[in-house]
């Protein structure tokens, strides 16, 4: 389980094993045991949620709207 950063006490993070065929880049968020994951492309998109608020999920989705490189970059480094 690859993480690729942490920020706010978030972890934004990738698993090693994520589908045959594997699914688009995205990313998956944990904090206190409550998880989300994100679709990076063609917008940043709420794939699912289990748990944390709007206002939350706008924050993530700035987060990751500025690292979104970042995380595509590690993505592509890992899966090749």
């Amino acid at each position: 389980m690859p993480v690729v950063f942490r920020e706010k006490g978030f972890r934004f993070l990738f698993y090693a094993n994520e589908g045959d065929p594997r699914e688009p880049v995205h990313v998956h968020v944990i904090k206190d045991g409550i998880d989300a994951k994100f679709w990076l492309w063609p917008e940043i998109v709420v794939a699912y949620n289990d748990g944390f608020n709007a206002k939350t999920l706008r924050e993530l989705t700035e987060i990751i709207e500025s690292r979104r490189p970042e995380i595509d970059h590690a993505w592509n480094d890992f899966f090749g």
